[in-house]
């Protein structure tokens, strides 16, 4: 188990410091970072200025060197525009974005699970395929396209749900529910073949023979099975929700880390955007690694690989 734990923890190191390093040299890509922060009225003393001010005139594998040890002991540096620490920034706008990643977690869960147990249990019919079928919809539906359809209808026109902000909980279930869209596919075919496996194997065989009620063989014996695999991919659907709420919390005007990011790119600040590209990444890497840790633990097999 040990060598297994080395080895994830070595690739999510390796997986970490390469988006450090793709993060960084993309805004490089992006022009002068000195004319883009002084602006194209500023003279060219001026952007001398800034260059020398931000360490933009050193080398640049310096820069990258210091960024990189600045970032591996929580200094994220300083944001441009707004003149804070981006670490404080996004401190202060991390709640939202993570209430809205367990929000959607939450509506995958409770609507993927029952309906994967339903087509197990009608599999092959027209009830099961009909399921799948909502599963590849959900799959290939664009989140901005769902989102702005929940606002038309739910938002403008019923007025159900606030359709921005985040000051009472209903303002996380529009976009909680286009998360949510996001994962359930995947959870649910996981959830369908699980227990797909689970009802024909002996020992439900055995739990029928003994006069188990329906219900108990289903909930208590199959799923306890089925349900393994879902509860460790749930991390990783998580790390998707979260990595991908740029583009849902820029819909729904949430301020959250993903607008954060949004807003620093139309701004050219460029300390804020690697940053929250770094945030983003980090944490799909340590739930991804988490997920593996659960999977091993629920299947030894996993550990010899």
């Amino acid at each position: 188990m040990l060598i297994f734990l080395a080895r994830r923890a070595l690739l999510a190191m390796l997986v970490t410091l390469t988006v450090l390093t793709v993060s960084f040299m993309l805004t490089r890509l992006t022009g002068d970072l000195a004319i883009a922060i002084a602006g194209p009225q500023a003279s060219q003393a001026d952007v001398e200025i800034i260059r020398k001010a931000y360490g933009l005139d050193r080398p640049l594998l310096v820069q990258f060197v210091n960024w990189v040890t600045d970032a591996a002991t929580g200094d994220l540096g300083r944001s441009f525009f707004y003149q804070e620490d981006v670490t404080k920034l996004i401190s202060a706008r991390l709640p939202v974005t993570l209430t809205l990643g367990l929000t959607g977690l939450s509506i995958a869960i409770l609507t993927a699970i029952p309906l994967g147990i339903i087509a197990a249990m009608r599999e092959g019919t027209l009830l099961d395929r009909g399921i799948m079928t909502i599963a590849v919809i959900g799959q290939a539906m664009p989140s901005f396209w769902l989102g702005l359809t929940l606002v038309i209808i739910f938002g403008l026109k019923l007025q159900w749900f606030p359709i921005s902000g985040v000051e009472t909980w209903q303002g996380f279930v529009l976009p909680g529910i286009v998360l949510a869209f996001s994962a359930i596919p995947a959870l649910m075919r996981l959830t369908r073949s699980g227990m797909v496996d689970a009802l024909a194997s002996d020992y439900i065989r055995t739990a029928r023979a003994k006069g188990l009620s329906r219900a108990a063989i289903v909930l208590k014996h199959a799923l306890r099975n089925a349900a393994m695999p879902v509860v460790a991919i749930s991390a990783v659907q998580l790390g998707f929700m979260l990595s991908g709420s740029i583009v849902i919390e820029t819909v729904f005007s949430l301020h959250g880390v993903g607008y954060l990011g949004w807003e620093a790119i139309g701004k050219n600040d460029f300390p804020v955007v690697q940053s929250v590209v770094l945030f983003l990444a980090t944490v799909f890497v340590v739930l991804t690694l988490l997920a593996d840790l659960m999977n091993a633990a629920l299947d030894p097999r996993l550990r010899t690989q």
